[in-house]
């Protein structure tokens, strides 16, 4: 890792006030800001809605009035409103995942980290990793810099939050079939 970035960014900081970076688990990571403009569809504004990169496909789908098969895009949902200004909220939940598939889950305002070891630190990145070995528990909306964990203020919330990231990433259960003999 020698593009010198570190060493040229100076006072610089690319993710804002977020905490974290490319490659980490913290929203510095993984927040993407989405600008839309469509002269007299979307009136000028700010949304804190959630949306998913994978939901433009299925929201642009119904906005252009293309309608996609049962079998297309199965993970993207149609928030179309939330594009045009209309739903402040988008989706309810939001899983990422950082490098190396290392899960977290956004739920309304709060953001859940489930316990991932490692380092806490990118070394040659000089940039946060979000490696911990216990959960951790943001809400985002008075906290966007991840500043103050309420895991151990928030125990019951962090288990259902821990239950729903585990019920949403699991894979599913094989289908069972039976094999039927035919005549002999």
């Amino acid at each position: 890792y020698q593009d010198r970035a570190v060493e040229l960014l100076g006072d610089h900081r690319p993710a804002g006030p977020l905490r974290g970076g490319k490659y980490s688990r913290f929203d510095g990571g993984v927040r993407v800001p989405t600008l839309v403009a469509w002269p007299g569809r979307v009136r000028p504004g700010e949304s804190s809605a959630l949306l998913s990169q994978v939901d433009l496909l299925a929201s642009l789908a119904a906005l252009a009035g293309i309608p996609l098969g049962s079998a297309a895009a199965r993970d993207s949902r149609d928030h179309s409103a939330a594009l045009l200004g209309h739903d402040p909220v988008g989706r309810q939940s939001l899983v990422t995942e950082g490098l190396g598939a290392r899960t977290v889950l956004r739920h309304g305002p709060w953001s859940y980290l489930p316990p991932c070891p490692g380092k806490p630190r990118f070394a040659e990145k000089n940039i946060e990793t979000g490696y911990s070995d216990r959960a951790q528990l943001y809400r985002l909306d008075d906290d966007p810099g991840q500043r103050h964990d309420h895991a151990a203020t928030q125990p019951a919330l962090l288990a259902r939050l821990a239950r729903e990231l585990d019920a949403q990433t699991r894979p599913p259960a094989p289908v069972a079939t039976a094999h039927v003999a035919g005549p002999a």
